[in-house]
Protein backbone atom coordinates (compact mmCIF):
# COMPACT_ATOMS: atom_id res chain seq x y z
CA UNK A 1 0.00 0.00 0.00
CA UNK A 2 2.16 3.02 -1.37
CA UNK A 3 -0.65 5.15 -2.90
CA UNK A 4 0.10 4.51 -6.25
CA UNK A 5 -3.12 1.77 -7.08
CA UNK A 6 -4.36 1.92 -10.29
CA UNK A 7 -7.53 0.35 -10.07
CA UNK A 8 -10.63 1.01 -10.82
CA UNK A 9 -11.38 3.66 -8.36
CA UNK A 10 -8.71 5.60 -9.92
CA UNK A 11 -9.68 5.46 -13.33
CA UNK A 12 -13.09 6.55 -12.50
CA UNK A 13 -11.87 9.76 -10.52
CA UNK A 14 -10.05 10.60 -13.83
CA UNK A 15 -12.58 9.68 -15.93
CA UNK A 16 -15.09 12.14 -13.76
CA UNK A 17 -12.64 14.99 -13.99
CA UNK A 18 -12.12 14.64 -17.42
CA UNK A 19 -15.90 14.80 -18.38
CA UNK A 20 -15.83 18.01 -15.88
CA UNK A 21 -13.41 19.55 -17.42
CA UNK A 22 -15.09 18.72 -20.73
CA UNK A 23 -18.19 20.26 -19.56
CA UNK A 24 -16.18 23.70 -18.48
CA UNK A 25 -14.97 23.97 -21.30
CA UNK A 26 -18.85 23.41 -23.30
CA UNK A 27 -20.22 26.50 -21.26
CA UNK A 28 -17.42 28.77 -22.45
CA UNK A 29 -17.60 28.18 -25.48
CA UNK A 30 -21.28 28.43 -25.55
CA UNK A 31 -20.26 31.64 -23.54
CA UNK A 32 -17.88 33.50 -26.21
CA UNK A 33 -20.23 32.48 -28.76
CA UNK A 34 -23.07 34.46 -26.92
CA UNK A 35 -21.01 37.26 -26.12
CA UNK A 36 -19.79 37.55 -29.52
CA UNK A 37 -19.90 40.55 -31.45
CA UNK A 38 -20.41 40.13 -35.86
CA UNK A 39 -17.61 41.20 -37.61
CA UNK A 40 -20.11 43.47 -39.85
CA UNK A 41 -20.37 45.29 -36.56
CA UNK A 42 -16.78 45.90 -35.64
CA UNK A 43 -15.55 47.12 -39.60
CA UNK A 44 -18.02 49.29 -40.39
CA UNK A 45 -15.99 52.78 -40.07
CA UNK A 46 -18.06 55.43 -38.89
CA UNK A 47 -16.66 59.73 -39.02
CA UNK A 48 -17.40 60.88 -35.85
CA UNK A 49 -14.73 63.26 -34.17
CA UNK A 50 -17.58 65.00 -31.95
CA UNK A 51 -15.38 63.23 -28.68
CA UNK A 52 -12.50 65.70 -29.62
CA UNK A 53 -14.44 69.03 -28.99
CA UNK A 54 -14.35 69.06 -25.56
CA UNK A 55 -10.58 68.16 -25.61
CA UNK A 56 -8.67 71.13 -26.81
Amino acid sequence: MDGTDSGPGHSRSEQAEAAEQEAARQRLLEQAEADRVPVDDTTRAVPDRRWRRGQR
